[in-house]
């Protein structure tokens, strides 16, 4: 059945409101991260993946769970594929977005959300810390030190998004909300992937919720996908930017941070996301398990 646009939006429209409310819930009281006088109607908004770390967070994720025998060494390899595909030709396409979905949502419908919690902070410091963008980082310490509140924006689990954020001493994250009930994973998403239009309704959202002036915030992405945010704030910031995203920031007169030691954006290859290594190792080993399997 075809979904028409209409119920896309809405959809949209819902999983943003869904991460904001869970955002705002999971942000601290008082926040800790402000040390000057708070800053009340300006925030920044950071994109996650090749934006605030190298490489898609939900891929190092995945090979965490997947060296805890979550799932097996094909569906390792389908997120290298979709990693070596988004690297090389620099945008996401629908399909690919719809395909990590459906096995993200396979391998967490049945777990207990404390369980994927506990295994985000494993995680996290196993494979993610070392791979933030120093110069990103420091973009948002500066907004910090300015008394504004920063928050992520990813597609990445709500769960996960959260515990990066609490790393990085940020405020919080916007993040893709996964139904639960009596603390269990169902294996359906609240609306959809905070992805495109999600991210604008879930920056609105929040921007509501905490009475922020848009025109003073800040956002930043690498991805033409994150047009939508980057046009409902005062200020647009290309970082490492897709193609794509590089015309438009010329076009519309954004700013363009780049961090990746002079590599072109179409071109910067795939060590830079998960080392040529692992990725091969990762395809190799879908294609053995495969063999193996058909044996």
């Amino acid at each position: 059945m075809r979904t028409s646009s209409t119920e896309q939006i809405d959809s949209a429209k819902v999983a943003g409101r869904a991460s904001a409310k869970a955002a705002v819930a999971a942000a601290p009281v008082q926040d800790a991260t402000l040390t000057t006088p708070p800053d009340l109607t300006a925030a920044a908004f950071f994109d996650v993946d090749n934006t605030m770390m190298m490489g898609a967070s939900l891929f190092h994720f995945a090979r965490g769970l997947a060296a805890r025998k979550f799932f097996n060494a094909g569906d390792l390899a389908g997120f290298a594929w979709q990693q070596l595909k988004f690297r090389v030709g620099g945008r996401e396409n629908p399909q690919d977005i719809q395909a990590s979905r459906e096995l993200a949502l396979s391998f967490v419908a049945g777990r207990s959300v404390e369980e994927l919690v506990n295994l985000s902070e494993e995680i996290y410091d196993e494979l993610m810390a070392d791979r933030i963008w120093a110069g990103t980082r420091a973009l948002a310490q500066m907004h910090l030190d300015a008394g504004q509140r920063v928050w992520l924006v990813t597609a990445t689990p709500v769960e996960l998004a959260s515990i990066i954020a609490r790393k990085l001493g940020l405020t919080g994250a916007l993040g893709t909300v996964s139904e639960s009930e009596d603390g269990v994973y169902t294996g359906r998403l609240v609306g959809e992937m905070l992805h495109g239009r999600a991210k604008a309704h879930a920056v609105r959202a929040i921007a509501a919720s905490e009475g922020l002036d848009l025109r003073r915030c800040t956002a930043y992405s690498d991805s033409a996908n994150d047009i939508p945010m980057l046009s409902v704030v005062g200020t647009a910031v290309a970082v490492n930017p897709d193609q794509r995203l590089r015309e438009i920031a010329r076009a519309r007169d954004w700013e363009v941070r780049d961090f990746r030691t002079g590599r072109k954006a179409v071109r910067i290859g795939l060590n830079s996301v998960l080392g040529a290594g692992a990725a091969a190792g990762a395809v190799a080993a879908g294609m053995a398990y495969r063999r193996r399997d058909r044996s």
